[in-house]
Protein backbone atom coordinates (compact mmCIF):
# COMPACT_ATOMS: atom_id res chain seq x y z
CA UNK A 1 0.00 0.00 0.00
CA UNK A 2 1.41 3.39 -0.97
CA UNK A 3 1.48 6.36 1.36
CA UNK A 4 0.42 9.87 0.55
CA UNK A 5 2.89 12.74 0.92
CA UNK A 6 1.51 13.17 4.45
CA UNK A 7 2.34 9.61 5.51
CA UNK A 8 -1.27 8.44 5.37
CA UNK A 9 -1.78 5.28 3.32
CA UNK A 10 -3.91 5.58 0.19
CA UNK A 11 -7.05 3.53 0.32
CA UNK A 12 -8.54 2.15 -2.85
CA UNK A 13 -12.02 3.50 -3.51
CA UNK A 14 -14.86 1.01 -3.39
CA UNK A 15 -16.16 0.18 -6.86
CA UNK A 16 -19.17 2.21 -7.92
CA UNK A 17 -22.09 -0.21 -8.13
CA UNK A 18 -25.03 0.43 -10.45
CA UNK A 19 -28.06 -1.03 -8.67
CA UNK A 20 -30.77 -2.59 -10.82
CA UNK A 21 -34.47 -1.94 -10.39
CA UNK A 22 -37.66 -3.85 -11.07
CA UNK A 23 -37.73 -3.70 -14.91
CA UNK A 24 -34.49 -5.49 -15.78
CA UNK A 25 -34.94 -7.91 -12.87
CA UNK A 26 -38.43 -8.76 -14.16
CA UNK A 27 -37.09 -9.43 -17.67
CA UNK A 28 -34.34 -11.67 -16.25
CA UNK A 29 -36.94 -13.57 -14.21
CA UNK A 30 -39.11 -13.91 -17.32
CA UNK A 31 -36.21 -15.46 -19.27
CA UNK A 32 -35.47 -17.83 -16.37
CA UNK A 33 -39.18 -18.66 -16.18
CA UNK A 34 -39.20 -19.67 -19.85
CA UNK A 35 -36.18 -21.91 -19.27
CA UNK A 36 -37.78 -23.47 -16.19
CA UNK A 37 -41.08 -23.85 -18.08
CA UNK A 38 -39.43 -25.74 -20.93
CA UNK A 39 -37.66 -28.09 -18.50
CA UNK A 40 -40.91 -28.47 -16.57
CA UNK A 41 -42.85 -29.36 -19.72
CA UNK A 42 -40.29 -31.96 -20.75
CA UNK A 43 -40.09 -33.44 -17.26
CA UNK A 44 -43.87 -33.58 -16.88
CA UNK A 45 -44.27 -35.24 -20.29
CA UNK A 46 -41.65 -37.85 -19.48
CA UNK A 47 -42.61 -38.58 -15.87
CA UNK A 48 -46.43 -38.18 -16.14
CA UNK A 49 -46.76 -38.21 -12.40
CA UNK A 50 -48.65 -36.03 -9.95
CA UNK A 51 -45.36 -35.56 -8.09
CA UNK A 52 -43.79 -33.83 -11.09
CA UNK A 53 -44.93 -30.40 -9.87
CA UNK A 54 -43.05 -30.76 -6.59
CA UNK A 55 -39.94 -31.94 -8.42
CA UNK A 56 -40.17 -29.00 -10.82
CA UNK A 57 -40.50 -26.56 -7.90
CA UNK A 58 -37.43 -28.00 -6.22
CA UNK A 59 -35.47 -27.95 -9.49
CA UNK A 60 -36.49 -24.33 -10.11
CA UNK A 61 -35.25 -23.11 -6.72
CA UNK A 62 -32.12 -25.27 -7.09
CA UNK A 63 -31.43 -23.69 -10.50
CA UNK A 64 -31.62 -20.18 -9.01
CA UNK A 65 -29.42 -21.05 -6.02
CA UNK A 66 -26.77 -23.01 -7.95
CA UNK A 67 -26.46 -20.46 -10.77
CA UNK A 68 -26.16 -17.48 -8.42
CA UNK A 69 -23.77 -19.25 -6.02
CA UNK A 70 -21.46 -20.49 -8.77
CA UNK A 71 -21.87 -17.88 -11.54
CA UNK A 72 -23.20 -14.82 -9.71
CA UNK A 73 -26.20 -14.80 -12.06
CA UNK A 74 -28.86 -16.96 -13.65
CA UNK A 75 -29.04 -17.28 -17.43
CA UNK A 76 -31.64 -14.49 -17.54
CA UNK A 77 -29.45 -12.15 -15.49
CA UNK A 78 -26.38 -12.99 -17.60
CA UNK A 79 -28.22 -12.23 -20.84
CA UNK A 80 -29.19 -8.81 -19.46
CA UNK A 81 -25.75 -8.05 -18.01
CA UNK A 82 -26.83 -8.32 -14.37
CA UNK A 83 -25.08 -9.92 -11.42
CA UNK A 84 -25.78 -10.60 -7.75
CA UNK A 85 -23.02 -9.45 -5.40
CA UNK A 86 -22.45 -8.71 -1.73
CA UNK A 87 -22.88 -5.11 -0.60
CA UNK A 88 -19.15 -4.46 -1.13
CA UNK A 89 -19.29 -5.76 -4.71
CA UNK A 90 -17.61 -9.10 -3.99
CA UNK A 91 -19.06 -12.40 -5.24
CA UNK A 92 -21.80 -14.05 -3.20
CA UNK A 93 -21.39 -17.44 -1.55
CA UNK A 94 -23.75 -20.38 -1.20
CA UNK A 95 -25.14 -18.87 2.02
CA UNK A 96 -26.24 -15.63 0.33
CA UNK A 97 -27.65 -17.51 -2.68
CA UNK A 98 -29.70 -19.81 -0.45
CA UNK A 99 -31.02 -17.01 1.77
CA UNK A 100 -32.02 -14.64 -1.04
CA UNK A 101 -33.71 -17.35 -3.07
CA UNK A 102 -35.61 -18.99 -0.22
CA UNK A 103 -37.02 -15.57 0.65
CA UNK A 104 -38.56 -15.40 -2.84
CA UNK A 105 -41.50 -17.09 -1.10
CA UNK A 106 -42.21 -13.78 0.68
CA UNK A 107 -41.00 -11.46 -2.10
CA UNK A 108 -43.17 -13.36 -4.59
CA UNK A 109 -46.43 -12.75 -2.75
CA UNK A 110 -49.17 -11.09 -4.84
CA UNK A 111 -47.35 -11.69 -8.14
CA UNK A 112 -44.06 -10.26 -6.77
CA UNK A 113 -45.74 -7.05 -5.66
CA UNK A 114 -44.12 -7.37 -2.23
CA UNK A 115 -40.65 -7.65 -3.80
CA UNK A 116 -41.33 -4.82 -6.25
CA UNK A 117 -42.49 -2.43 -3.51
CA UNK A 118 -39.41 -3.23 -1.42
CA UNK A 119 -37.13 -2.61 -4.43
CA UNK A 120 -38.87 0.71 -5.21
CA UNK A 121 -38.52 1.84 -1.58
CA UNK A 122 -34.86 0.81 -1.20
CA UNK A 123 -31.95 3.15 -2.03
CA UNK A 124 -29.95 0.07 -3.11
CA UNK A 125 -32.98 -1.47 -4.87
CA UNK A 126 -33.12 -4.53 -2.62
CA UNK A 127 -36.01 -6.90 -2.13
CA UNK A 128 -36.41 -8.71 1.21
CA UNK A 129 -34.15 -11.59 0.12
CA UNK A 130 -31.39 -9.13 -0.77
CA UNK A 131 -31.72 -7.23 2.50
CA UNK A 132 -31.49 -10.35 4.65
CA UNK A 133 -28.66 -11.88 2.58
CA UNK A 134 -26.87 -8.49 2.35
CA UNK A 135 -26.74 -8.63 -1.44
CA UNK A 136 -27.58 -6.34 -4.37
CA UNK A 137 -28.27 -6.86 -8.06
CA UNK A 138 -25.98 -4.73 -10.22
CA UNK A 139 -25.15 -4.09 -13.86
CA UNK A 140 -22.03 -6.08 -14.69
CA UNK A 141 -21.31 -4.30 -17.96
Amino acid sequence: MQSSPYGVPYQAAAPQLEYVGVGPRFLAALIDGVIIGIVSGILTAVVRSSGASAVVGILAIAYLIVMEATQGATVGKKLLGLRVVKLDGSPISWNEAIIRNLLRIVDGLFAYLVGAILIWKSPMKQRLGDRVAKTVVIRSR
